[in-house]
């Protein structure tokens, strides 16, 4: 069974497919007034919070450093766990077909097998207002599940699957500490869960059954009774 080679790309899908939904917020300045003094898009990476917090305490004056290219307010995501989820399993031996390469063919996959990708995403903020307006910009979508059509197979662009991403938890920190000059960085984190499945390779060549022949007789009996 193993030594089939295949490679369906859906771990990097699903990333990309997570980072795209949030790779375009933004960020207001407004004076007293009500009047837009400027408006920053909020970049977005895939990086550990533990790395990415690591590399703000050592610059305290990062956000005055014009030669430092890592500005707040900033976002970073990525997978911490994955796990089998057995509620949407179906039977295993169940074949799915696909279009075939040549006529009067298919080709074909066993039931794929259903995961659950758990994806945190942060929000780094100096000032409450800004962590705050990404942050609705983001919860409006979810209530709490937002599904996305993908295509999981790239030979087959009239194949698609539906990935349901719920927002499971918003959790708020504030790592202020030390004196008065050193700098403050508001912490915003959202937990998401994407339901996603896994492939096996994909058999071809399989014949289609276009008739079939069935033979049957009625068995009359004539004796009276």
């Amino acid at each position: 069974m193993f030594g089939t080679y295949f490679y369906h790309k859906r771990i990097r899908k699903s990333v990309s497919l997570f980072g795209t939904l949030f790779n375009n917020l933004y960020v207001l300045r407004k004076s007293s007034a009500g009047e837009t003094l400027s408006t920053q898009k909020v970049p977005l990476a895939y990086s550990p919070k533990q790395k990415f917090l690591a590399r703000l305490r050592d610059v305290p004056s990062l956000e005055n450093d014009q030669t430092i290219a890592i500005k707040l307010p900033r976002m970073s995501f990525e997978i911490v766990s994955m796990a089998y989820d057995s509620t949407r399993q179906l039977p295993k031996v169940n074949k799915i077909g696909l279009p075939g390469s040549a006529s009067g063919t298919r080709n074909s996959k066993y039931t794929p097998i259903p995961y659950i990708l758990t994806f945190s995403l942060n929000i780094y903020a100096k000032n409450q207002d800004d962590a705050l307006q990404i942050v609705e910009q983001i919860i409006p979508y979810f209530s709490p599940q937002y599904t996305l059509s993908v295509k999981p197979f790239a030979d087959y662009a009239d194949v698609t699957e539906d990935v349901p991403i719920t927002l499971q938890s918003v959790a708020w920190s504030d790592d202020y500490e030390g004196p008065q000059e050193s700098r403050r960085t508001i912490m915003y984190t959202l937990d998401f869960e994407m339901k996603i499945s896994f492939s096996g390779p994909i058999s071809d060549g399989e014949k289609v059954i276009t008739s079939a022949i069935t033979e049957f007789y009625l068995d009359q009996d004539d004796s009276d009774e």
